[in-house]
């Protein structure tokens, strides 16, 4: 069993810095890749990054790519999202969640693909 906990959202101005944190706990943590999500109000939850369980093959889409890195310590069982230029559209819920599959290489990129989920912490950008 994982669980995940989620820090570090908060309410910051239009072209702003945020970092998150995601804590991992459970035996099989280090070995799962992690994914951040996010979900504004009335939308479908989005993909924010993926990072391999060794920290190895992140991967950004077009809506996040340049402006979010993330990153993982699995000495820290931490995983982060840094987030810079912020705008008011990634106003969200933004969920930290560890794969179902083991040791993969390319974590996936689908929302199924992970049986584990924290509770979310809340971004707002204000324009």
């Amino acid at each position: 069993q994982v669980q995940l906990v989620e820090s570090g959202g908060r309410l910051v101005q239009a072209g702003g810095s945020v970092k998150l944190s995601c804590v991992g706990s459970g035996r099989t943590f280090a070995e799962r890749g992690v994914a951040w999500f996010r979900q504004a109000l009335g939308q479908e939850r989005e993909l924010v990054a993926t990072i391999g369980w060794k920290g190895q093959n992140s991967y950004h889409p077009p809506t996040s790519k340049g402006r979010f890195t993330i990153s993982r310590d699995n000495a820290k069982r931490t995983v982060y999202l840094q987030m810079s230029s912020l705008r008011p559209e990634d106003t969200a819920v933004y969920y930290c969640a560890a794969s179902r599959s083991t040791y993969s290489l390319s974590p996936p990129v689908y929302s199924a693909d992970y049986d584990y989920w924290g509770q979310g912490t809340q971004v707002t950008v204000a324009s």
